[in-house]
């Protein structure tokens, strides 16, 4: 850790955590990673949003050093992950990262065991030891071992073992996939708090909700390529500043109903995975009521209708054409290779 004080310097606000360009990822014929660029300012929190199989795992793993692109080039914090890998993995935490020392040790020995691994003091190691798991809501359960531990339990500790030495850039890799919404919660402040006491976070994940709450800049990843990158009210601006939402009464007129919209607003709409329900981006309101005489005139009876601020779910099945729950055929080699 001797090059901490350099490497802090280089870590200041404003400089770039994170420089890839190019990064290919094969696996056998299939092509997991095509060719990803991302740019993730010092400070920052930086959401990679896709469904599963579409490279966000994959492309945190050759970020953080555990995977060797094909292809491409990484700079953390300006030093190259291919060339300066050591040095690289003082920089960064990385959640997956640290199981377990023993599955048979409580949550309290295995993060003392781990402070104790990165230079603590057996007294510094039980203080943050004892933080740790009360921030994440584990004290009751302090004393257990950790084979008794839930998944969402595991989970938290899993991110709490990645803090001890909060290191300059933290990796999230979907931190939040099964917990429940008071412990999701808790996750969020977390995350917030460690880019507030100087952390950079690089997070992935399959919840829409979670990236628009958390990111100041989004790549939305599919198949392999970033297919849009911007803020939060950059990307749903790409599809309209308003969304229109009609709910259709009789579930015969739904094509009917989406040939109408698109007729009269001249733009794309989808249809919700369960039916019933037609979103179309809207760039001017007041073809609401141009749209409302075309339906009527058709005899189409509405069940709903509203227009709101577009949603970053709209904003996913427009870019890429499908939810962002993706499909069954992207159950592809990289899931069964890095288990995304």
């Amino acid at each position: 850790m001797n090059n901490m004080n350099g490497m802090e310097r280089k870590t200041a606000q404003g400089e770039w955590a994170v420089e890839a360009r190019g990064l290919v990822k094969n696996f056998g014929d299939n092509r997991a990673v095509d060719g990803v660029d991302l740019n993730v300012r010092a400070g920052t929190i930086y959401g990679v949003l896709g469904p599963n199989g579409a490279g966000k795992t994959t492309t945190i793993r050759m970020l953080a050093t555990l995977l060797r692109a094909d292809e491409g080039t990484t700079r953390i914090f300006g030093y190259d992950v291919a060339k300066d890998p050591n040095i690289v993995r003082q920089l960064i935490g990385v959640t997956g990262q640290y199981a377990s020392v023993d599955e048979s040790l409580s949550a309290t020995e295995n993060l003392i065991i781990f402070s104790r691994l990165l230079g603590l003091s057996r007294a510094e190691a039980k203080r943050k030891a004892a933080d740790l798991l009360e921030e994440f809501s584990l004290t009751e359960a302090a004393k257990r071992p950790l084979k008794n531990f839930s998944g969402g339990m595991r989970r938290r500790l899993d991110l709490a073992a990645s803090l001890i030495a909060q290191p300059p850039l933290i990796f999230l890799d979907e931190p939040t996939t099964g917990l429940d919404p008071r412990t999701r919660n808790q996750m969020w402040d977390t995350i917030r708090r460690l880019v507030k006491t100087g952390s950079t976070v690089l997070l992935t994940t399959q919840y829409l909700q979670e990236a628009d709450e958390l990111a100041d800049r989004i790549a939305v990843i599919d198949h392999g390529r970033v297919v849009a990158e911007g803020t939060v009210n950059e990307l749903k601006a790409s599809v309209g500043t308003s969304s229109l939402h009609l709910s259709i009464q009789n579930p015969q007129d739904i094509q009917s109903a989406r040939r109408t919209v698109e007729r009269v607003l001249q733009v794309q709409s989808a249809v919700s995975p369960e039916g019933g329900k037609i979103t179309a981006p809207m760039a001017d309101a007041d073809r609401v009521t141009d749209l409302l005489i075309a339906l009527r005139e058709a005899r189409i009876p509405l069940a709903e209708m509203s227009v709101q601020k577009p949603t970053l779910d709209e904003v996913f099945l427009t870019i890429t054409g499908h939810g962002a729950d993706g499909d069954a055929t992207q159950a592809s080699d990289e899931a069964k290779e890095v288990g995304a």
